[in-house]
Formats: C-alpha cells, sequence, structure tokens
C-alpha cells in the first residue's frame, strides 16, 4: 500500500496545497513542501513546468514560466523528490503534462518516480482512451495514476475513469482553466454528489478553492481539497515567501 492508498483509507479533512517545481527559485520546492507538511497538508502536489500549460490559469502558468526561466528540468525535479523524502513521508503526486513523460519514455519515467519516492500521477492532457496502457504500468510499479473528471463528465465515464485509476481520481470544480472562480456552491453540490455516487474510488476537488471555508465545504462533499492558485499568488513578491506558505497552509487547515 503506497502512501496515498494509506491515506484514503482515513476518512479525516484533508488539504493538498500545489507547488509549481522551481518556483519562486530554482532551489525552493524542498523547502516549501517540507514547510507545507510541517503546516499541517495531507499530500502535497508538485508541478513538473511545461512551456504550454493548456489547463492552467495565468497565476500558475507565470510560475510555470519562471521556473522554467529559472532551469528547472524533470531530472532536477526527481533529484528534488529524493531530497523531500529524506526529510517527510508526506505524500507527493506530480502534476504535468504528457509530452515530456512521453519523450523520456513511459517505463524510465515511472521508474524514475519509484526510485525518487514519487506515489501519485496526475496527468490533464492524457486521453481516457489512450490512458490504460500508462495507467497499468504505473498502478504495477506501485503508482497511483490519479485521473480527472468535470462537470460535463457523464456518469458511465466517470465510474470508468475511477477504475482505471484505482486508488484516486480528481474533480475539476469548474469547466476552464485553474484559478477561475467557482461555480455556485448547488450546482457544485450536486456535481461532487454525482461523482461521489459514481466513483469506486476517493476523489479530491481542485481549481478556485481560495479560503478555509471553501477547504471545510469541499471536505464534507469529498475526500480532499487542492489548493494552488492561492498558494503560488500568496508567494507572489514575498520576501520571505517560506513564511508565507507556512501560514497560509496553517489557516485553511484552520490552525491560526
Amino acid at each position: 500500500m503506497n502512501r496515498i492508498q494509506k491515506l484514503f483509507a482515513d476518512p479525516k479533512e484533508k488539504l493538498i496545497p500545489f507547488f509549481t517545481a522551481g518556483y519562486p527559485k530554482l532551489e525552493s520546492t524542498v523547502d516549501l513542501v517540507c514547510a507545507a507538511a510541517e503546516a499541517g497538508a495531507d499530500m502535497v502536489e508538485i508541478g513538473i513546468p511545461f512551456s504550454d500549460p493548456q489547463a492552467d490559469g495565468p497565476v500558475i502558468q507565470a510560475s510555470s514560466q519562471q521556473a522554467l526561466d529559472n532551469g528547472i528540468t524533470l531530472n532536477k525535479i526527481f533529484d528534488q523528490v529524493i531530497e523531500i523524502r529524506n526529510l517527510t513521508d508526506v505524500p507527493l503526486a506530480l502534476m504535468g503534462y504528457y509530452n515530456p513523460i512521453l519523450k523520456m519514455g513511459h517505463e524510465s519515467f515511472l521508474d524514475r518516480c519509484v526510485s525518487s519516492g514519487v506515489d501519485g500521477l496526475i496527468l490533464p492532457d492524457l486521453p481516457l482512451d489512450e490512458a490504460e496502457p500508462f495507467c497499468e504500468m504505473a498502478k504495477s510499479k506501485g503508482v497511483s495514476p490519479i485521473l480527472l473528471v468535470a462537470p460535463n463528465t457523464s456518469n458511465e465515464r466517470i465510474k470508468k475513469i475511477s477504475e482505471l485509476a484505482g486508488d484516486l481520481i480528481y474533480a475539476v470544480s469548474i469547466l476552464g482553466i485553474t484559478g477561475n472562480d467557482l461555480a455556485s456552491k448547488d450546482a457544485l453540490a450536486e456535481y461532487l454528489i454525482r461523482v461521489h455516487e459514481h466513483s469506486t474510488t476517493p476523489f479530491v476537488v481542485g481549481f478556485g478553492i481560495t479560503t478555509r471555508n471553501d477547504v471545510v465545504w469541499f471536505n464534507t462533499h469529498s475526500d480532499g481539497a487542492v489548493v494552488g492558485s492561492a498558494i503560488i499568488k500568496n508567494m507572489d513578491g514575498e520576501t520571505h515567501p517560506l513564511k508565507a506558505t507556512k501560514s497560509l497552509i496553517q489557516a485553511l487547515k484552520g490552525a491560526l
């Protein structure tokens, strides 16, 4: 049982912050992830910067570009994950686009995930119809493929996606890009009830979550809340991004 499976076997409230690897500085990732874990993060997503991030809004796009300008690479990210693993046991998921993985090769990429200590993978642009070979290979190596569903995903497809994922799926709370405002709570509740009824796995919700109230609300309708753009935005222009991030995560956890 990997760290993600263990975490979601426990029905407690979960907060999952997202960081762009290599942002704001090339070497920031390790300290930020460890600070998040100390502040109470239950799991952490690490974004793999990509030159054409179609699912990301302007905040995360800008952080990705800065990270690329800083010199971040996939190999450097794996090195940072190894450093993180020496310091904390928090579950880690890489979130990225399919092209860099295809370039490295499925097996080579997954072997690096295993050897560095990555627990899960979120690939927003991997189509379901093409995902099965990669997902089965990932699962055979103990890495959880975390597949996405959206408000326009049919009930039958939610079931199929969750069965292929096996451990966890990611419910996008809006149609569009990260950082957008949330839809009405009534419509969201109906959608998340539908995901709950048709998913065979636990599910987390992301896109547009910014406050402690959001975290509480989404945890009553799902198995965890992912916060990305708000965390990146909170670091922008900060002299002490580590301190600012730790304070925000404590606030989101209700610890302040």
